[in-house]
């Protein structure tokens, strides 16, 4: 079995932001209390997706930068690489998305979707994240300071029309901004306002080998969860949400446990990378088929609307379905591939 040096910490991480992510789209503690199902789904959890771009900017943007703009063989396999899995995986949620009633109704609204709300409403992640490189790309080339003060001033905008809305929807220049952005885009949450603060922040760890100490990374990392709970609930609370991707406080949460999973050594087994997207990817699907079956056989009060268990069901059948799908891969596939 391949295995990869030195950065267990973050390769079994993945695996863990993957369940982060279905938890988003079951919300498992709401049927006990909404409450805490938003602390813990809605705050807490929020740490996944921005650990993935922070992932792509440790391994993918770092050489790239380091190597003076020169090492581009791998970084243009990733954008091959990511652009072919989003296309393919539209044409497979295609059968789902005529399903929900979801296809796009004009040309205008297939590209909104394509290139900043994703095909699906989880495959956001692919634009974003490829116009987030792109777009960072650019930006360091003028420098990386002229590249970090756009990411920061980006993501503070951004929270204005995400989790600090309600604070701004009735200041009349940022609202008539905000609603050019919403015409284009669903959400903030995108490849230019949320995407490339995380990138960037791997991609610098890595060129400027940050390290901190494990207490220090623990206290940190501790300290800015809390203030993350707070900051959620308090916005939450007021009212102030128009979604709930961004926070202020993801920025210091992320890196102290960034920096906490690099002091993790050790060999983590390849297929837990792999098996990190392919959960991303499949779960959505498990969800639509979890659900119409427990219709079907009339018990939808104990296995949906316990969103626990349906929770649970959801990500067993996910690592079912991507065991069984890595197996035949496998079989398929010449070794090595």
């Amino acid at each position: 079995m391949a295995l990869r040096k030195n950065f267990a910490g973050i390769d079994y991480f993945r695996f863990t932001a993957a369940f982060m992510v279905i938890a988003i789209h079951v919300a498992p503690f709401s049927s006990w209390n909404e409450t805490l199902d938003f602390l813990v789904t809605y705050c807490l959890a929020r740490v996944a997706v921005p650990f993935f771009f922070m992932v792509t900017g440790y391994f993918v943007l770092a050489p790239y930068l380091s190597s003076n703009f020169r090492k581009k063989n791998a970084l243009r396999r990733f954008f091959v690489k990511n652009t072919t899995l989003y296309l393919g995986v539209s044409l497979l949620y295609l059968p789902v998305i005529l399903y929900s009633g979801k296809l796009p109704k004009n040309i205008l609204v297939f590209l909104k979707q394509l290139f900043f709300d994703g095909t699906f409403y989880h495959l956001w992640y692919f634009p974003a994240v490829l116009m987030g490189c792109f777009l960072l790309i650019l930006l360091c080339r003028v420098s990386v300071s002229f590249a970090a003060g756009f990411s920061i001033a980006a993501y503070v905008f951004g929270l204005l029309g995400d989790s600090y809305y309600g604070a701004v929807k009735d200041v009349p220049v940022i609202s008539s901004v905000l609603d050019a952005v919403f015409q284009i885009s669903k959400h903030t949450r995108n490849g230019i306002f949320f995407a490339p603060v995380f990138l960037l922040l791997g991609a610098l760890i890595a060129v400027y080998r940050i390290h901190i100490p494990k207490p220090a990374c623990r206290l940190g990392l501790c300290i800015s969860l809390a203030l993350l709970l707070i900051e959620g609930y308090v916005t939450y609370s007021l009212n102030l949400q128009k979604h709930n991707s961004m926070y202020l406080f993801l920025l210091p949460s992320l890196f102290f446990l960034f920096e906490l999973l690099l002091t993790i050594k050790g060999h983590a087994p390849a297929w837990i990378r792999n098996s990190s997207m392919l959960l991303y990817v499949i779960h959505p699907a498990i969800i639509v088929i979890l659900r119409g079956a427990a219709k079907a056989v009339k018990l939808s009060p104990v296995l949906v609307e316990q969103t626990m268990i349906q929770y649970i069901l959801v990500c067993a059948l996910s690592v079912a379905a991507v065991y069984i799908f890595q197996v035949l891969t496998s079989l398929v596939l010449p070794k090595g591939k």
